[in-house]
């Protein structure tokens, strides 16, 4: 069993790479964000709610970039799958990844999940992936913002983000959570 271990706001989160559909490798180390960087972790083709928040995410990656934040999505699918949902999902301008390892979703505090078969969009889920996750990192390479989910549902809604960065860019709210023992805070 491997364990998970949640990543703490204020602190450095792991290493972060992996390859793009349409070529290259984007990584955390090299992003040049003027205020954050959002990862969006999904589950895969097979994932109907994933298509639907990758959509919305579409819609909205220029008034991320207007607020200072790079975006990118990513999956543990093959670069086959990544292609299909990339271009099934009309997402011409969202950085989609995939290639993601279980080891590397673990080291980020996801869940792993089975293979339950076929899902309602015809697509066979793979043997095991991860489970939705969103981070927000700060581009020291600190956390500032986590989601993450065990189940496909209900996941953060971007419209809501946008609202909250214009607060917290504007306020320079710090991350929240921070107390890592609250025994000896």
């Amino acid at each position: 069993m491997s364990a998970i271990t949640p990543l703490m706001p204020r602190q450095k989160v792991p290493s972060l790479s992996f390859p793009l559909v349409g070529g290259g490798t984007w990584s955390l180390a090299d992003q040049t964000a003027e205020n954050f960087t959002m990862i969006v972790f999904f589950r895969g083709m097979h994932c109907p709610m994933c298509s639907k928040q990758l959509k919305d995410l579409e819609a909205k990656i220029d008034d991320f970039a207007k607020r200072g934040v790079n975006v990118v999505a990513v999956s543990s699918d093959t670069e086959e799958r990544a292609i299909e949902s990339k271009e099934t999902w009309n997402l011409p301008h969202l950085d989609l990844g995939y290639g993601l390892s279980l080891d590397k979703a673990r080291e980020w505090g996801l869940y792993i999940s089975t293979s339950k078969g076929e899902t309602s969009t015809g697509h066979e889920e793979p043997a095991m992936f991860s489970e939705p996750g969103l981070f927000i990192v700060r581009p020291d390479g600190t956390l500032y913002f986590g989601s993450v989910q065990t189940m496909p549902f209900a996941r953060p809604a971007f419209a809501e983000l946008l609202g909250a960065l214009d607060f917290v860019i504007a306020k320079n709210y710090p991350a929240r959570g921070e107390v890592i023992d609250h025994t000896k805070a």
